[in-house]
């Protein structure tokens, strides 16, 4: 089984949520535009006051997708 990654935009605050659906939409712009079209991405909502977007890319893809969208942070799924 290939080792994915799951690179995620942190969004703090009262707007968080809001903010992380949005951003969700610009990923799944920019895998439709790249062709990357397998790709699970999601939202989740860590707290009242903190809330992810997040997509998970195999391993060999994690440095093109970090160079072009400079994700906040990054952890190894199975």
């Amino acid at each position: 089984m290939e080792e994915k990654i799951k690179l995620i935009w942190d969004f703090r605050g009262p707007n968080g949520a809001p903010t992380a659906a949005h951003h969700k939409i610009h990923l799944k712009e920019f895998c439709e535009k790249e062709n990357y079209l397998e790709l699970e991405m999601g939202t989740s909502l860590v707290s009242e006051m903190h809330s992810t977007a997040y997509v998970v890319v195999p391993k060999d893809l994690m440095i093109v997708f970090r160079d072009a969208l400079r994700p906040h942070r990054g952890e190894k799924t199975s």
